[in-house]
């Protein structure tokens, strides 16, 4: 029994796809008598043609997912597809690093620590890339006695 004409009418009327149109399988007969789109609506106020509702993806899985990494997991090795640089762009990490040491020199010098030439001088080998990390300005620092007494920088 060919019931595609019912099937597209009954898909107009309540405005959703002709996969979504179900039929009471025990009237088909009364379903198929139906030919206006008048019968096809009759049908449906009496229940006779239903609506199958909306399937949505369940997003539990991937809600767990997006909490898992939040955490920094999932990210290991086998996770990963573009390179170092693609993931954290060269420059940012540069920029990172070098703010940090910006930071740190600025302090030393509000505190008094620095003297401005000292800061200065500093201040340029940042710039050019000399110092690894923050720990490395500190190194550096203690080994040409570079830390003056805070009453010596007030002087200058």
């Amino acid at each position: 029994m060919k019931l595609t004409v019912q099937k597209r009418l009954a898909a107009q009327l309540l405005k959703c796809s002709e996969h979504r149109v179900v039929f009471n399988p025990e009237r088909l007969e009364e379903i198929k008598e139906a030919i206006t789109k008048a019968d096809i609506k009759g049908l449906i106020s009496g229940g006779v043609i239903k609506e199958r509702p909306v399937i949505g993806n369940c997003r539990v899985r991937a809600n767990k997912r997006k909490v898992q990494k939040s955490k920094g997991r999932l990210a290991g090795q086998g996770r990963r597809k573009g390179t170092k640089t693609a993931r954290l762009p060269s420059k940012e990490q540069w920029m990172a690093k070098v703010r940090v040491q910006r930071v740190f020199l600025k302090e030393l010098k509000d505190k008094g620590f620095l003297t401005t030439q000292a800061y200065r001088n500093l201040y340029m080998k940042v710039k050019s890339g000399f110092f690894r990390n923050k720990r490395h300005i500190k190194l550096y620092i203690d080994e040409k006695g570079l830390i003056a007494k805070k009453q010596d920088s007030k002087k200058k």
